[in-house]
C-alpha cells in the first residue's frame, strides 16, 4: 500500500513511523511545508497516561523522547501574594523541536520518505497512486478547507485571547499566576521544557481584552514582548521572554461531522482541536495516529479503517473537548474567584475540568486535601457550626444553612417527576418508599417532585398535587415518616405545568396528548409547544389572580403537609419559566416584551408564596439558566432574576437550563451544568 502523510507535525510523524514499522514493504511518506528544523511554539506536555501509551505503541522512540523530558509533579498557584502548592499531578515537558527532530530521526531508520519544504496542493492532485492520504496539515488545514462541504468543520472561539511566549525565567513546577493593571485581570501558566527554558502562556479574558486589545493590537512582536516583560516583571525576576510568531488570538474549538472523505482521511487539528488548559494538541494528534494505526491493523480495507478509527476515537475525543472547554471557561471568569481565599481558589482551578474530583486529588496530594478540609471547616465553624479542626470531614459531610433552616450535610435529591401518584394526585406507597429511602439514605435535603398547584396546572393524571386536603394528608404521612427516620429536610416543588401539561405518562408517549379526559391550558401566550402538543390560551389577568392564588392554598397546604422548605418552579418551560423567556411569551401587555416585564408575574407569584409560608422556613426558586436558543433566555436575564428573587427573601437559587424550546441545543456531558 502506499500512504502520504501531510503535514510533519508529532502526529502525521507518528502515524508514519507506526505504518512504516509494521509493515517496511508499505510506500509510506511525509510531505511538510516547512524546513526540517522549523518549528512554531515552544515546549509539549504530556501525562503519564500519553507517555504509557507512547510507550506500548513504540519502546523506541519512547526511551530517545523521554530520555530528553523534563518531568514535575508539582503545580503551583500563585493568588493575591499567596502560593498554594500541590503535588502527584505527573507531567513531564519536551521542547517541540526537540520531539519533531527525534520523530524525524525515528521515521528516516524505518525507511520513511520526509519531505520538507514541499507545498501540497489542497486538491492531493499529485498523489492520484496513493491508497491513503493522511491530513495532518494543521488547525488552518488547506485539505480540509478543499473539501469543507464533505467534512463539515465547525469551529468555536473561545472568549480569552492569548498569546504563546517562550522565557529562560526558571520554572521548577506547573505554575499559575494572576495580575492586575489599568486594563483588568489577566493570567499566566508558565511550565518547563527542558534545563533552561519553559513556556508561557498569557490570557486576557474578555473584559480585559475589551480594554486593552485596541492598544496592544497596535504593537508589534517586539513591543508586545517588552509589555509583557513590564507586566509581569516579578515573576520574570530579569530573565526575558521570548517570541516565536508570537501573536494575540483565540483559540479555536474544531469539530468535524465527517472524518474521512474517499481515500483521505483528518489527524491532529485537522480533524480536533482541545484547548491547552487541559492537553496539548501534540498529545491528541499522537494519540490520533496509534488509533488509527490500530484501526488498519484491525481491519480489511481502506473505509473499513476510517470506519473503525471514528468510531473507536471520537468519543474518547469528544470527552477531552468536552473537559477542555469546562477548563477554559475557568480561565474565562476569573472575577468568579476573584475574592476566594487562595487555598480555595487553588481547589477550584484543579477540579476544575470534573477529571480531578475531591477523592481523585486525596489520592496525589493527600496533604493538600487535608488543609483544604481544615480551611473549609474553619469556615463552617465561622458560622457557629461545631465542627473540629484536628479531623474535620470532607466538606460534602458539613453542615450548612439555607435561610434560617440548617441542613446536616450538603448531599440533595434533586426533584424527579415520577408519574406515579395515585388516582386524585395523590402521594402513595411509591413516594413514601422513593422519598423515604433517600433520607434514610443520609441526604441532607430531599425533594419531592413538582407538585401541582391546582387540577389544571398537572402535566400528566400521574402528577401529584397540593390542592386538596386528601392529598395534604399523604404528604403528611411522608414527611411525618422522614422527620421521624432521618435528620433529613424534605422540600416540596411548586409548579403549574403551563402550555407543557395534559400529555400522558412518559413512559406511554412522552408529551403526547391524553387519548381522552384533556384538560385546558394556559400560558403566557397561545403558543404549542411540539405541533402536536395542546395549543394553551393566553393567560388573562384574572386567571392569572386564579394561579397566584392557587399557589398562596399550595403554600398554606405545603405548611400543613409538614414539609420545611418550598421551591417555586420558574424553569424548564412550565407556567412560570414561559412568561419569563421571549421564545414563548409574546404578550403586549404589561407581562411582556422587557425584561422587568417579563420576569413580573413569576415575582407576583413568589412574593404570595413568600407571604402564605412560616418566615422561619426558606422559600427559593428554580430557574433555566439559559435557553440553548440563539434570542431566547440567558445568563444575563437570569442574573437579573436572581437579584430580584434575593431582593424578596428568596433563601437559594436552583439552577437548571433548557427545557423552553424544542429549538434547543443542549451540549451534555458530565458536570455541564456546573458553569451555570
Amino acid at each position: 500500500m502506499k500512504f502520504v502523510v501531510v503535514g510533519g507535525g508529532p502526529g502525521g510523524l507518528y502515524f508514519a513511523m507506526l505504518t512504516k514499522k509494521a509493515h517496511p514493504d508499505y510506500a509510506v511518506s511525509v510531505y511538510e511545508r516547512n524546513r526540517a528544523d522549523d518549528t512554531f511554539g515552544f515546549g509539549v506536555v504530556f501525562s503519564d497516561e500519553t507517555l504509557d501509551n507512547l510507550m506500548h505503541s513504540d519502546a523506541e522512540s519512547y526511551a530517545a523522547i523521554t530520555r530528553e523530558f523534563s518531568y514535575w509533579d508539582d503545580i503551583d498557584f500563585f493568588f493575591h501574594g499567596e502560593r498554594v502548592r500541590s503535588t502527584g499531578h505527573g507531567f513531564c515537558g519536551t521542547a517541540r523541536r526537540t520531539l519533531l527532530m527525534l520523530l524525524q530521526d525515528r521515521c528516516r531508520g524505518l525507511g520513511v520518505e520526509l519531505h520538507f519544504s514541499t507545498e501540497v496542493p489542497p486538491d492531493l492532485s499529485g498523489f492520484p497512486d496513493a491508497d491513503v492520504i493522511v491530513a495532518a496539515d494543521g488547525i488552518n488545514s488547506a485539505i480540509r478547507e478543499h473539501h469543507r462541504e464533505h467534512f463539515q468543520p465547525a469551529v468555536e472561539l473561545r472568549r480569552n485571547h492569548f498569546i504563546w511566549l517562550g522565557s529562560d525565567a526558571p520554572a521548577d513546577t506547573f505554575s499559575f499566576h494572576f495580575t492586575t493593571n489599568e486594563f483588568g485581570i489577566w493570567d499566566l501558566c508558565t511550565y518547563r521544557y527542558n534545563t533552561t527554558m519553559s513556556t508561557w502562556v498569557i490570557e486576557a479574558p474578555e473584559a480585559t481584552w475589551a480594554k486593552a486589545g485596541p492598544y496592544l493590537s497596535t504593537l508589534d512582536e517586539q513591543q508586545t514582548v517588552a509589555y509583557l516583560e513590564a507586566l509581569w516583571a516579578d515573576v520574570l525576576h530579569g530573565h526575558k521572554l521570548v517570541a516565536n510568531r508570537s501573536f494575540w488570538r483565540r483559540f479555536p474549538t474544531i469539530q468535524n461531522t465527517h472524518w474521512s472523505y474517499r481515500n483521505i482521511v483528518l489527524l491532529g487539528d485537522a480533524l480536533h482541536t482541545a484547548h491547552y488548559s487541559i492537553g496539548s494538541g501534540t498529545k491528541l494528534a499522537m494519540e490520533d495516529a496509534i488509533h488509527l494505526f490500530r484501526a488498519f491493523e484491525a481491519s480489511d480495507g481502506v473505509q473499513a479503517a476510517f470506519e473503525q478509527f471514528a468510531r473507536t476515537r471520537r468519543e474518547d475525543v469528544e470527552k477531552t473537548q468536552y473537559a477542555s472547554n469546562i477548563s477554559a471557561i475557568w480561565t474565562e471568569n476569573p472575577h468568579r474567584y476573584w475574592n476566594m481565599r487562595p487555598i480555595q481558589a487553588c481547589f477550584s482551578m484543579l477540579s476544575r475540568a470534573k477529571a480531578i474530583t475531591y477523592d481523585n486529588l486525596r489520592m496525589r496530594d493527600p496533604a493538600f486535601v487535608a488543609s483544604v478540609d481544615r480551611w473549609f471547616a474553619g469556615t463552617v465553624r465561622d458560622q457557629g457550626f461545631e465542627i473540629p479542626l484536628d479531623k474535620p470531614p470532607p466538606p460534602m459531610f458539613t453542615p450548612f444553612r439555607i435561610g434560617r433552616m440548617v441542613v446536616q450535610n450538603r448531599v440533595v435529591v434533586s426533584p424527579m417527576n415520577m408519574y406515579s401518584a395515585e388516582p386524585g394526585g395523590i402521594p402513595g406507597d411509591f413516594h413514601l418508599a422513593h422519598l423515604g429511602r433517600f433520607a434514610m439514605g443520609g441526604a441532607g435535603l430531599v425533594f419531592a417532585e413538582m407538585t401541582a398547584v391546582s387540577h389544571q396546572g398537572r402535566i400528566t393524571p400521574g402528577c401529584p398535587g397540593i390542592y386538596t386536603d386528601e392529598q395534604v394528608a399523604a404528604w403528611r404521612r411522608i414527611t411525618d415518616f422522614v422527620h421521624r427516620q432521618s435528620q433529613s429536610k424534605i422540600c416540596l416543588q411548586l409548579g403549574h405545568c403551563g402550555r407543557k401539561g395534559s400529555t400522558r405518562l412518559g413512559w406511554e408517549g412522552m408529551d403526547h396528548p391524553l387519548e381522552d379526559g384533556n384538560w385546558d391550558l394556559v400560558a403566557a401566550s397561545p403558543l404549542q409547544f411540539y405541533e402536536f402538543m395542546h395549543t394553551p390560551g393566553e393567560i388573562t389577568r384574572a386567571q392569572m389572580d386564579a394561579v397566584r392564588d392557587d399557589y398562596v392554598r399550595a403554600a398554606i397546604n405545603t405548611e400543613r403537609a409538614g414539609f420545611d422548605m418550598i421551591e417555586v418552579h420558574c424553569g424548564h418551560g412550565y407556567l412560570l419559566s414561559g412568561f419569563i423567556s421571549p421564545l414563548s411569551n409574546e404578550r403586549a401587555d404589561a407581562y411582556g416584551g422587557a425584561l422587568e416585564n417579563r420576569m413580573r408575574f413569576p415575582l407576583e407569584v413568589f412574593d404570595a408564596v413568600r407571604e402564605a409560608f412560616p418566615a422561619e422556613r426558606p422559600v427559593w426558586a428554580r430557574v433555566s439558566a439559559t435557553d440553548w436558543v440563539p434570542g431566547g433566555w440567558d445568563i444575563d436575564g437570569t442574573v437579573a432574576l436572581s437579584h430580584a428573587l434575593k431582593a424578596r427573601s428568596c433563601a437559594a437559587i436552583h439552577v437548571s437550563s433548557g427545557g423552553v424550546s424544542p429549538q434547543q441545543v443542549i451540549k451534555l456531558g458530565p458536570g455541564y451544568q456546573v458553569p451555570f
